[in-house]
């Protein structure tokens, strides 16, 4: 088996190689990769129902079951995904700007690929295809190292990515994974600085603390979304039910799923109320402030401040009542992971102090937080959600995966 160094020195070269590679090349081998997979799709499944199965057996939660599964839906979607990036602009050798200095320098800025990208993620294994799919459009090559509990799933996607490269003219170590997902393997990988540019952590707190922590390679933070949102005493109660058993129920599991409701006094024992029984639809276990106990009564457990902190991603859901607009931002600031945010409103005063208040990658106004999502947002797929403010924030496609150069032509100028 080779070495986490050896794999990066192979990696580097791909990445040199594939900096260069036209855009029709680069999405022939994208097409190829679609089509392989969902030509695969049985075994595909197969592989992944070995590691549903083992984690069913390991007693894990549903919610993680839920993460680590892996559909016909599921696959035909991942392919639909790639094939949607095909369609996307290549960023590579865009033109961003440029000048002509008075002594004649002429000053090109130009968007080139990263290098090597290493990502470090848990149990979502259509995490593995969009990663890769993304890095090879984007001209990267990358080191994967998913969690051990998608291990099979991995393998065969990497399998059939891989070959689909190799028949493509492209090189096959544009896309690494690693198939030891040990801890001393994953530190080692965090300090990998020779042959990793940029390490980007994709999981649940406990993985992107010890990322950070550990890591000498940079960072990109991604992930992490304790998400709120707040129903205003001006709300369509309606529409703000449904927003939110969208928001929680939908997919619990994912990071853009709501944790928190804050709701407004004034409408809080008109909504609540109203809002339970779909939330009781899928059995939500609520976690509440003194009031929201007192409005909803028995089955309502009292909430700690550790709750408000918490992404649970999972059928639970903290609920607090707050005095009014600037109380509910003064809660976010306090607790959230700057990830996305949302209030629902019918007042445009309000939507516009929230938006202007609250510091986060997405701020929705009467809509579900479910959007923050490189899909919906046009990207095609998503790299990873960045909770920072450097190099890049929110769904992060085939621009954020880019950085800058600048080119100086000259014709024999000098610097006095």
């Amino acid at each position: 088996m080779a070495t986490l160094v050896e794999l990066g020195q192979r990696a580097k070269l791909a990445a040199a190689q594939l900096m260069t590679a036209p855009t029709g090349q680069k999405n022939k081998a994208l097409a190829a990769i679609a089509e392989s997979l969902l030509a695969n799709t049985a075994a595909i499944l197969k592989a992944n129902a070995l590691d549903v199965e083992a984690a069913r057996r390991a007693g894990s939660k549903e919610a993680f079951i839920e993460r680590l599964t892996l559909t016909e839906s599921r696959v035909k979607a991942i392919s639909a995904g790639i094939r949607e990036i095909i369609q996307l602009e290549d960023p590579v050798g865009k033109i961003e700007g440029g000048s002509t200095r008075p002594n004649g320098l002429k000053i090109v800025k130009v968007r080139v690929p990263l290098g090597v990208l290493g990502i470090i993620y848990e149990s979502r294994p259509n995490v593995t295809a969009d990663a890769a799919a993304l890095c090879l459009k984007s001209g990267n090559a990358v080191i994967l190292r998913g969690g051990p509990e998608a291990l099979n799933s991995n393998i065969c996607l990497i399998g059939l990515m891989r070959e689909a490269l190799e028949q493509n003219g492209l090189n096959k170590d544009c896309c690494i994974l690693l198939e030891d997902t040990s801890l001393e393997t994953a530190r080692e990988m965090m300090r990998l600085n020779d042959y990793i540019d940029v390490l980007i952590p994709r999981g649940g707190a406990g993985l992107i603390k010890a990322v950070i922590e550990n890591a000498t390679v940079p960072c990109i933070e991604t992930g992490l979304g304790n998400c709120h949102i707040f129903i205003d005493k001006s709300a369509d109660l309606a529409q703000a039910v449904s927003i939110t058993d969208n928001a929680k129920n939908s997919r619990p599991s994912v990071c853009n799923a709501l944790e928190t409701l804050l709701v407004h006094r004034g409408i809080a024992e008109a909504f609540l109320p109203k809002v339970k029984p779909a939330l009781d639809a899928f059995k939500v276990e609520l976690r509440g402030c003194h009031l929201t106990m007192e409005i909803l009564g028995p089955g309502v457990l009292p909430a700690s401040d550790e709750d408000y902190f918490t992404e649970f991603n999972d059928y639970i859901l903290a609920v607090k009542v707050v005095g009014g607009l600037d109380e509910a931002i003064a809660h976010i600031r306090h607790y959230s992971s700057k990830h996305s945010e949302g209030i629902v409103t019918g007042d445009y005063a309000a939507a516009e102090k929230f938006v202007n208040n609250v510091d986060a990658a997405a701020v929705y106004v009467n809509a579900s937080t479910r959007f923050t999502d490189g899909g919906e947002f046009g990207m095609g797929a998503e790299i990873g959600i960045s909770t920072q403010k450097l190099h890049t924030r929110g769904p992060m496609g085939l621009q954020e995966l880019t950085s800058n150069k600048y080119i100086v032509y000259g014709n024999g100028q000098i610097r006095v």
